[in-house]
């Protein structure tokens, strides 16, 4: 059974300022080593529960981000760029496991949410619902018959997550207060909880159903102040001076048209 892991760095555990997440500050190289360790633990849960086989893609940023020196020897890491194919390899994995991951742009008291680009992307919905990165990659993999069985973030990812996946393992590593500030476990605890849940998530995985999107999948982004809209074509609509929506044939062209 192969499992393949998403990993995000702003719901890692101990991570809640955005210094935290940015390469260059004097903050990042430690939070580099809370992201290795939760990697680490998801990654031992995974061959607890059954895996055979587990893939990790590091997504932050430009996905070098990991301490490759610490990294458990039984997983493959996937960093950098993969072309215009965010998981790589998915439609041969089992199930998807989502890590520290964060809530979607506009959510309440939650540690350092957005959607896809703080800086660029105001909103984001998706066939008329508002959505985040867990819907989106959820989405991706969707589309290959995978589910996603585990997701991990503070209190607010964890509650959207439930809402959109039914049967997903969500484990909570903190709570959030603002957008960075929040409640956090011990790293102890915190990887204690990860262990545990990817272990459970794998042992059920074939009793999670694959997130399925109604196609044709329209995505309407709304962009921040003085972004750039594309000029209208083909399956593109411009709605506004920051709105525009793009329609595809899956989650993953869609998302392809955004970026």
């Amino acid at each position: 059974m192969r499992i393949f892991i998403l990993v995000d760095m702003e719901g890692i555990s101990g991570i809640c300022r955005s210094t935290q997440v940015t390469p260059g500050t004097a903050d990042y190289a430690a939070a580099r080593t809370f992201l290795t360790r939760d990697v680490n633990a998801c990654v031992q849960g995974c061959f607890e529960g059954g895996a055979t086989e587990v893939v990790v893609r590091d997504a932050h940023w430009a996905g070098f981000n990991l301490l490759w020196d610490d990294l458990d020897p039984r997983a493959r890491y996937v960093q950098g760029r993969s072309l215009r194919e965010r998981i790589p390899g998915i439609a041969d994995c089992s199930g998807l496991i989502l890590l520290g991951y964060h809530a979607m742009a506009g959510t309440a008291a939650a540690i350092l949410e957005h959607t896809m680009s703080s800086a660029q992307w105001q909103n984001l919905w998706m066939n008329g619902k508002k959505a985040g990165e867990v819907a989106l990659d959820a989405g991706m993999a969707g589309d290959r018959g995978v589910p996603t069985i585990m997701v991990s973030g503070d209190d607010k990812l964890c509650r959207e997550a439930r809402a959109l996946l039914p049967g997903v393992v969500a484990v909570q590593v903190k709570e959030g207060l603002d957008v960075e500030g929040g409640i956090l476990l011990t790293a102890d605890e915190a990887h204690r909880r990860i262990r545990n849940g990817a272990a459970r998530a794998v042992r059920k995985c074939r009793a999670i159903k694959p997130h399925k999107v109604r196609k044709p999948v329209t995505l309407r982004l709304e962009l921040v102040s003085r972004g750039v809209v594309p000029v209208a074509r083909e399956n593109i609509k411009v709605i506004d001076g920051r709105t525009f929506e793009v329609k595809a044939r899956t989650v993953e062209e869609a998302l392809n048209m955004l970026l």
